[in-house]
């Protein structure tokens, strides 16, 4: 799932078992209501955005729990899906049985914990954290160690590129070969100064603010420190990544786009850029915008400067509201199995943060011909195990990185010297979180 989106002896008869009425207890936690009693007929809620693949779930689960009915919620896009979250949580009604949760969102929610069940307590009492990837786990726990998000899918990060670009340019152009170019920040940035040298001007990159939060994301801790207090204008490896960026963009390597724009949109088939950010989930982007008379020209490399980072992924969680926590708790654990993980991935992409999921032959035999046969499924895998840990993020980062950081980046791009707007940025970020 985009940003804007395991157990190793898991079986699926265990799944079964776990999510059971009495697996989950009829009771313990404190003012959480017990579940119901044997034959009482549910109605569960579930709220996601875009596309988390559960179609045919749903009824399948239906189908395993008969007494169970589910009712969907749909929405278009994680934007405003996050900001009705947000106003049904100060309402204190609205919210489904469960809720997904954006991972640009997720500091936010984690702010509110107190307005979620505890899925350690509640939940299935085999669902343990060696289920995900240890930095997925981690990363839906509170200061407190309350668990308040089961994880969905993730956006682990490798790079992608134009092969005929950089044929052109006398760079090489075997998804191999050209790791090295993608080794650090340093080679990436210095590699993108000779390509523009040596195409005539052609860019090197989309976007500056693509970049800067793929580099801030990899930190850490983002825009705010474990104090959630503001970390911009002592936090050296921000700064860093901001020069980076910027110089970058001022010897010519940014094509000036803002993402998801049109004229990004239409950059992918004019061959606007050479290379591109590629979470996970950005695949699919290419090849959609692209398209079809393009294929074969993008490939995608196992590489990323400084050596992976994660951008995306939700969480599935209970908030208080839900009269059905147990049994919500007991849906969301059967969501995020990596059963279903998988089921998830070959329907809509979405790849699986799941220990078990991410050794499945459907994943690692996956291929994308749009991107030469790459063998996507195993590339990303082996992406998502270079996240070693979860990275911090204080309640309003996500704003900080939307509202103030990409502008003041923009404004660079449009000119505006990198000292001024990186105050644009301090001012803006400080003004934001008072």
């Amino acid at each position: 799932m985009r940003t804007l989106r395991n157990g190793l002896v898991w079986t699926l008869g265990l799944v079964m078992t776990a999510v059971g009425v009495t697996a989950c207890g009829s009771g313990g936690s404190d003012d959480v209501p017990a579940a119901a009693a044997p034959g009482e007929h549910v109605d569960l809620t579930l709220a996601t955005f875009t596309e988390f693949g559960y179609e045919a779930l749903i009824p399948e689960y239906e189908h395993l729990h008969p007494t169970i009915t589910i009712t969907p919620r749909k929405t278009g896009q994680g934007g405003p899906y996050a900001q009705d979250m947000m106003t049904k949580l100060a309402a204190g009604s609205g919210l489904a049985d469960i809720q997904a949760v954006e991972e640009g969102s997720l500091s936010d929610i984690l702010d509110k914990s107190s307005k979620f069940n505890d899925l350690a307590k509640i939940g299935p009492a085999e669902i343990t954290p060696d289920r995900w990837l240890p930095w997925k786990y981690e990363a839906g726990k509170d200061k407190s160690g309350k668990l308040i998000g089961y994880g969905t899918d993730e956006g682990p990060l490798a790079m992608c590129y134009r092969k005929d670009m950089f044929a052109a340019a006398g760079l090489p152009t075997d998804p191999d070969a050209v790791k090295s170019l993608f080794a650090t920040w340093d080679s990436y940035f210095a590699t993108g100064a000779q390509f523009v040298t040596k195409s005539g001007g052609k860019a090197w990159f989309d976007s500056a603010s693509q970049n800067f939060n793929a580099m801030v994301n990899q930190l850490p801790v983002g825009y705010l420190g474990t104090d959630d207090k503001l970390s911009i204008d002592h936090n050296p490896a921000i700064k860093r990544a901001w020069d980076q960026v910027t110089a970058a963009v001022a010897q010519g390597e940014s094509a000036k786009l803002t993402a998801f724009s049109n004229e990004w949109n239409t950059g992918f088939k004019q061959g606007a850029f050479a290379t591109k950010v590629c979470p996970a989930w950005m695949l699919g982007v290419v090849k959609e915008q692209a398209g079809p008379e393009n294929a074969g020209k993008w490939a995608v490399t196992a590489a990323f400067p400084g050596g992976g980072g994660n951008w995306g992924g939700s969480y599935l969680t209970v908030p208080t509201q839900s009269k059905h926590p147990r049994e919500a708790a007991a849906l969301a654990a059967w969501l995020t199995a990596p059963e279903q993980q998988i089921k998830a991935f070959q329907a809509t992409g979405n790849f699986p943060s799941q220990v078990k999921a991410l050794t499945d032959p459907a994943l690692l035999t996956k291929t994308d011909p749009y991107f030469g046969g790459a063998k996507t499924g195993e590339l990303f895998a082996e992406q998502a195990k270079k996240i070693t840990k979860p990275q911090y993020k204080g309640p309003g980062d996500a704003q900080i990185q939307e509202n103030v950081a990409d502008p003041a980046l923009q404004a660079v791009e449009q000119g505006r010297s990198a000292a001024d707007s990186w105050q644009q940025l301090v001012d803006g970020a400080t003004k934001l979180t008072r």
